[in-house]
């Protein structure tokens, strides 16, 4: 069936990326078409209560490059959605044993998130992986929101968790760039729905990491862990999404709080588990679900694109570290962008 959502568009613009050699554009503030190495930066920023700022100007930034402060050239406007290039984006949903347990909660929401990133009759395509013992390709790059909405609803879970082997496949397999297409190269972001446990991958999340840095990958995760649960492995959702530029919700955390009468029967289980007490509580998870996949869109919705030459050339293809202020004297935010980045592999025929 198909389903009908009134969400804007998300969407990610790449973080490293040499874009294609062009006239500049008149207007310095306006969608980044530009000369030779080329850094594309996106940045969100949010107050306090994690609300987006979407009202900052190009004068309101500063950014380093591996401690040299860079001219921002190029301003993209958070609101400028349709100046910014298609957007590729994959899904990894965790199909281990554990995973069983609560993807029915999950499995609605998810279906509504790929309706929101690759929306029907858009430029967007998307594409479904599956993580278990091995990384299976559920669905190849589609640009139709019912194809993977209904391979969403029939998953088969069985066995342990390849997390890192399904983001490094997603990475180099699906969102590499080679030759990279300048100003026209997708944005790409991959979404995780999992708890960070892995423990069948041939890859390391180091080298999850590096090439989602290399193919300018944003990664989102969607935590699975519910309250009154504890895994440690959830640190490497965190770690995902902070070195790529990403966040992490955790729609299940004190879902509670507002219901009454919710804990009943306190078990020792080895974890602390409870027993869900009211039939409020479900109508709260929903609502939790809900507001997580709005959290997840309106990131990559109200990033700013920040275009700068760096100090050096691309040449030497080695990490650069980036670090982004605001120039806002006493306010109280959050800045969020990737910790850098490693230049753009070459082409064959830009190979010296």
């Amino acid at each position: 069936m198909r389903r009908r959502l009134g969400f804007g568009l998300a969407a990610m613009l790449c973080v490293a990326a040499v874009c294609s050699a062009q006239e500049p554009v008149s207007d310095p503030d306006s969608t980044i078409r530009v000369e030779v190495n080329v850094v594309n930066l996106p940045v969100t920023v949010t107050d306090s209560e994690g609300r987006f700022i979407v009202d900052l100007k190009k004068s309101d930034f500063s950014v380093w490059e591996d401690g040299q402060l860079v001219e921002i050239r190029y301003f993209t406007r958070s609101v400028e959605e349709e100046k910014k290039p298609p957007l590729h984006a994959g899904f990894i949903v965790d199909l281990s044993n554990t995973a069983r347990l609560y993807y029915k909660t999950y499995q609605t929401s998810i279906g509504d998130l790929a309706w929101m990133l690759v929306p029907e009759g858009g430029r967007n395509k998307g594409f479904l992986f599956g993580y278990h013992t091995e990384v299976d390709e559920l669905v190849d790059f589609t640009d139709d929101p019912v194809t993977l909405t209904e391979k969403m609803e029939n998953l088969k879970h069985g066995g342990g968790s390849a997390m890192f082997d399904a983001i490094y496949r997603a990475c180099a397999e699906k969102l590499v760039s080679m030759p990279y297409q300048g100003a026209s190269e997708p944005r790409k972001v991959l979404v995780v729905i999992g708890d960070g446990h892995d423990n069948a991958s041939k890859r390391s999340i180091d080298e999850a990491i590096h090439a989602a840095q290399l193919h300018q990958v944003t990664i989102y995760a969607v935590s699975t862990v519910g309250w009154g649960y504890h895994h440690a492995e959830e640190s490497n959702l965190f770690r995902l999404a902070r070195e790529t530029g990403g966040r992490v919700v955790r729609p299940m955390q004190k879902v509670h709080k507002d219901v009454s009468g919710y804990l009943s029967k306190p078990q020792d289980a080895g974890n602390y588990q409870y027993e869900v007490g009211t039939g409020g509580y479900a109508a709260a998870q929903l609502q939790a679900l809900y507001d997580a996949i709005l959290n997840v869109a309106g990131n990559v919705q109200s990033q700013y694109i920040l275009g700068y030459v760096p100090g050096r050339s691309f040449s030497d293809q080695q990490f650069r570290q980036i670090d982004v202020e605001l120039k806002l004297s006493g306010a109280d935010v959050e800045v969020y962008h990737r910790r850098g980045y490693f230049p753009p592999v070459p082409s064959p025929e830009e190979r010296p």
